[in-house]
């Protein structure tokens, strides 16, 4: 059977690099995870990968449906992992009807990827507010001109749409937040941090606990 053309991709099969920058090994591990991600974190920084902090949430429907996007992560600490968004986009029903939820921090210039596994809750409104307010002006404008992930018109409705926000809000210097805002936290059970190695037989070292209250973890090295 012949397969459809999809346009000049080239070889997609073959395009492969050889991994080799470094390792990972147990003895590199920190004596938690938040503190090993706050180490790779800084290292990505400092390595100038662009928007080191954006991360895929992957989420899934009441119905079993998946799906991930990309967003920013805002805050992190010994809790979990903290973003922010419309809490009626298709993210925000998924975690309403399945908390469960992964992040995923793809570094592919540094070869190295963490995934998080944890459990989303929404973050109190004082701290959703405190963060909206240090959002700039126009992006608190857009968070009022956007019904997220609903269908719309044409990008002219977009378009006014903020104009209405900035006409609404003329003069207004504390634009309040949206009532469909908010703010999650990701708490984790399980963190797995990945080191690109030679011959596809990277490093995999996983933290793991047995749920999110729990403070012990374990530390797991998987197979490739």
């Amino acid at each position: 059977m012949t397969q459809p053309h999809l346009g000049d991709l080239g070889d997609v099969a073959a395009m492969r690099e050889e991994y080799a920058a470094s390792g990972l090994d147990e003895s590199d591990l920190a004596g938690d995870p938040f503190t090993m991600f706050d180490r790779w974190f800084a290292e990505a920084r400092d390595a100038g990968l662009h928007e080191p902090n954006a991360m895929v949430v992957a989420t899934v429907s009441a119905e079993g449906r998946p799906a991930a996007r990309t967003v920013l992560l805002k805050g992190v600490d010994t809790l979990g992992f903290r973003f922010y968004t419309n809490t009626s986009s298709r993210k925000g029903t998924d975690l309403a009807a399945v908390p469960a939820c992964s992040l995923l921090f793809p570094w592919h210039p540094l070869e190295r990827q963490v995934r998080v596994d944890g459990v989303a809750e929404p973050l109190h409104r004082d701290e959703v507010a405190a963060y909206f307010a240090s959002r700039p002006r126009g992006s608190r404008l857009g968070a009022w001109a956007s019904d997220q992930s609903r269908p719309v018109g044409s990008r002219a409705e977009i378009e006014q749409a903020w104009a209405d926000a900035e006409a609404r809000f003329e003069g207004v210097e504390d634009v309040p937040v949206p009532p469909d805002w908010g703010g999650y936290l990701v708490r984790p059970w399980r963190l797995e941090f990945w080191q690109g190695r030679r011959n596809r037989l990277h490093d995999r070292l996983v933290y793991e606990r047995d749920h999110v209250e729990a403070t012990e973890w374990r530390v797991v090295r998987l197979n490739p």
